[in-house]
């Protein structure tokens, strides 16, 4: 005889940012809460994204300030390498502390935790490691996960940016395939760490889907900075020519340029990490119980509330492949809650205007809509631009003539010029955007921008006295 099912309000199928964000948001409102992972809490971004990632960026930004300490006076050469294996040491406690917190805090909120794999037995109901969970509600955010080329020897040999986090070494030489912003970053790091790298792109521009100030100025940035950038490439085969112990990696490319199509191959990476893509983690969920649809990628369909095809289940986060950013996740778990939870019917995630960032070197950050955007949205488009050194390389010695450049882009839109769109490039990007992100987002126009009092000397105050 099988045995009933446990109850729950609200059933969250993944530990990751954006259903514990929900998990937790429907608890404080009194609703009986479980979460069921399968693997560590946290997700994708505490585990193998965008905590451990920024962490190494730190690094790869520390390494650059130690070669333009000099032109400051100080006497800091480096003795030795730089200790890889100490630091993944030091980040893998420092998420392992992090893990101790999500499940503390969700302990605290009364939440119970499920660890395994979920199994959809009907639209109501699922199954883990043999017993059975209904919910009255039931959230799938499971996220998703990097996917290798089936190429021969790229499985063999290759690592997706998980393995990125499991490296116990420097590589001296390393390939890293793909042109989105998880590929630049990887690139960056290795680079401003002293690895020689080498980046394919299928095309002849990377971060496609963002502002043509973005795009450029980082490509032209990272071929200064001594990225080797091999446009119009698609890997056909990797080899290793060296043992499992010292790879030495030879891979295939068929590049088409100027509408010739020829076969290049390039030698002696150690190692090479694929960032080209990410596809759903849903194949083991057995949706086909439930009702719940899927978009012709893969991922899972919603409407502007989260709402799946199925009544009573929900989904955000990377499973949906919309807007894949933590943040999001969690902005949109917490409206949900608030929605089934604490009685606001309305509520649900605004999806315009997101601010994102990628963590290069330099750093870029993007809000609103790109140039082209603009135009095809508007009629009346006017662009203001500036491109400037900033002060923290006014000493520095090392760059020679290549010193890194800042640009940003205010994209304004109609008669009254609101500003639709902010793209901007350079040291500190990061930090820079958010507040700015406010401002996009409250309709702010360029008048309004223009009537900020700068704060001197920052690079930031260049956003506001544009001309």
């Amino acid at each position: 005889m099988t045995a009933a099912a446990t109850v729950f309000d609200y059933l969250v199928i993944g530990g990751g940012s954006g259903g514990i964000a929900s998990a937790r948001r429907a608890a404080s409102h009194g609703a009986k809460v479980a979460v069921i992972e399968s693997n560590r809490w946290g997700g994708t971004c505490v585990n193998v994204g965008c905590v451990p990632k920024k962490i190494m960026w730190t690094a790869a930004s520390m390494a650059e300030m130690l070669h333009e300490a000099k032109g400051y006076g100080f006497d800091v050469a480096q003795k030795g390498e730089f200790n890889w294996a100490q630091l993944r040491a030091k980040r893998d406690a420092y998420i392992l502390r992090l893990n101790g917190i999500y499940t503390s805090n969700l302990t605290k909120d009364t939440i119970e935790l499920i660890q395994g794999h979920a199994k959809f037995v009907d639209r109501k109901t699922v199954e883990v490691e043999g017993k059975l969970y209904t919910g009255k509600h039931i959230l799938i955010a499971v996220g998703s996960r990097a996917w290798i080329p089936n190429i021969p020897g790229a499985k063999e040999y290759g690592m997706t940016s998980d393995g990125f986090f499991e490296l116990n070494y420097l590589p001296k030489k390393v390939a890293v395939a793909g042109a989105g912003y998880i590929a630049v970053e990887l690139a960056g790091i290795f680079n401003a760490l002293g690895s020689d790298v080498t980046l394919f792109i299928r095309n002849n521009e990377f971060l496609r889907s963002f502002d043509s100030v973005i795009k450029d100025s980082l490509f032209d940035q990272y071929i200064k900075a001594g990225v080797k950038i091999v446009t119009c490439a698609n890997a056909t085969q990797i080899v290793n020519k060296g043992t499992d112990a010292e790879k030495s990696l030879s891979i295939t490319l068929k590049r088409v340029q100027n509408g010739v199509e020829s076969l290049e191959v390039l030698d002696g990476f150690q190692e090479l990490v694929w960032a080209v893509g990410r596809d759903a983690n849903t194949e083991k969920l057995n949706l086909a119980a439930t009702g719940v649809q899927l978009k012709k990628d893969g991922f899972i369909k919603v409407d502007e509330f989260q709402n799946t095809d199925a009544e009573g289940v929900y989904a955000l986060g990377d499973v949906c492949g919309v807007a894949q950013l933590t943040p999001v996740a969690i902005a949109a778990g917490r409206q949900l809650s608030e929605r089934l939870f604490n009685g606001k019917t309305n509520a649900k995630l605004d999806y315009t205007n997101i601010p994102s960032v990628i963590f290069s070197h330099p750093t870029a950050g993007s809000v609103g809509l790109t140039e082209e955007e603009a135009r095809q949205k508007y009629e009346q488009v006017k662009i203001y631009k500036s491109k400037f050194t900033q002060m923290h390389f006014a000493m520095t010695e090392n760059y020679g003539d290549n010193k890194p450049q800042t640009v940003y882009k205010l994209v304004c839109a109609g008669p009254e010029e609101k500003v639709v769109g902010l793209h901007i490039v350079g040291k500190a990007s990061d930090e820079i955007l958010q507040g700015f992100a406010v401002a996009v987002k409250m309709g702010a126009t360029k008048a309004d921008f223009d009537s900020t009092v700068a704060i001197h000397p920052t690079a930031g105050e260049e956003i506001v006295t544009m001309k």
